[in-house]
């Protein structure tokens, strides 16, 4: 059996700590919250994000950062705001480190690589991303993911660690594609979202989708990543999930939104991080920089930021300059 660390013990990190210990490795699941690491041990369920899904033989819930030293791989499955600071206080030695989140670093606008690079610089890392919902992989439903990262023995040891009968991941070298796919489907995901909580129609929300796509692979290309990659499950296949499972917290964001709800009582209402609205800023400035033109990302900042309302943002798509696809 491998040791595997997994570090945040929201719906994905747990998850993800699951399947592991369901292949036979002994995992531990590390919670910032001490309250919270105690509350699962004692139940061996995460009650507060991933009800009724009990622990695994193997798998153990722990607030202590410097357990997590020996194991020989860390998954790292934080919202993105805080990355940073969780990364300034991990042990000063620790194994290879996996991140599984997704976004951008609003204050920088850097990716979580890029995050990871300057917190500890050296580190061997790489990315997972893919299409996946946290109480599908914990049920043990079929899905997939992938693994990126420069350096193939840690994209092959991470691929082998984790892949079984009911996640299949494949490999990549395009970690900043991976990433970039990550960080763009979920303000695509709110503009789907608006689309059906205004009403507007499957039409609307069909093409908005698709013309997402085009910005996702502009984005990807324009800034040096691989168009496949835009293509593959980081792109295409995380996009149509987010964008069109009920799951989904981005989509169900921008549902309120096109019902009028304000953001902030949005927001309030919300235990969990809907990781698309401190994107969509970062993302736009990051793609203006690079020359890469977002219109529908813009039109979902303007909405989150209260300078255009719904019928605006629609206006402001359908009334641009005619081109060809």
């Amino acid at each position: 059996m491998s040791e595997v660390a997994v570090m945040g013990a929201g719906a994905w990190g747990t998850a993800l700590a699951i399947h592991a210990a369901r292949l036979g490795h002994r995992v531990t699941l590390w919670a910032r919250d001490a309250e919270h690491a105690r509350a699962m041990a004692e139940a061996r369920v995460n009650a507060r994000r991933l009800p009724g899904q009990p622990f695994p033989e193997g798998m153990r819930a722990t607030h202590d950062a410097a357990a997590v030293a020996s194991a020989r791989l860390v998954i790292l499955a934080v919202p993105m705001q805080p990355l940073r600071q969780v990364l300034s206080n991990l042990p000063t030695a620790l194994p290879p480190l996996l991140l599984a989140c997704k976004g951008l670093e609003a204050s920088t606008g850097l990716l979580p690589l890029e995050v990871l690079v300057q917190a500890r610089p050296g580190h061997p890392t790489g990315i997972l991303s893919g299409p996946n919902f946290a109480h599908e992989v914990a049920a043990g439903l079929p899905a997939a993911s992938v693994v990126a990262a420069g350096d193939p023995a840690l994209r092959e040891d991470a691929q082998a660690l984790l892949s079984g009968a009911a996640l299949r991941l494949y490999a990549s070298e395009d970690a900043l594609g991976v990433q970039l796919g990550g960080a763009a489907k979920n303000v695509l995901a709110i503009a789907a979202g608006v689309a059906t909580g205004a009403g507007l129609g499957e039409n609307a929300r069909a093409a908005l989708i698709t013309r997402g796509l085009a910005e996702l692979s502009r984005l990807v290309v324009g800034l040096g990543g691989k168009a496949e990659t835009a293509a593959g499950l980081s792109g295409l296949g995380d996009l149509l999930l987010t964008a069109t499972g009920p799951g989904s917290r981005n989509t169900s964001l921008g549902i309120a939104l096109g019902r009028g709800e304000a953001l902030a009582d949005i927001l309030a209402a919300r235990s969990s991080v809907t990781e698309g609205v401190a994107t969509a800023p970062a993302l736009l400035s990051r793609a203006a920089k690079a020359g890469v033109e977002l219109p529908v990302c813009a039109a979902v900042a303007a909405l989150l930021e209260g300078r255009l309302d719904v019928q605006g943002a629609v206006r402001a798509l359908l009334e641009r300059p005619l081109k060809a696809e």
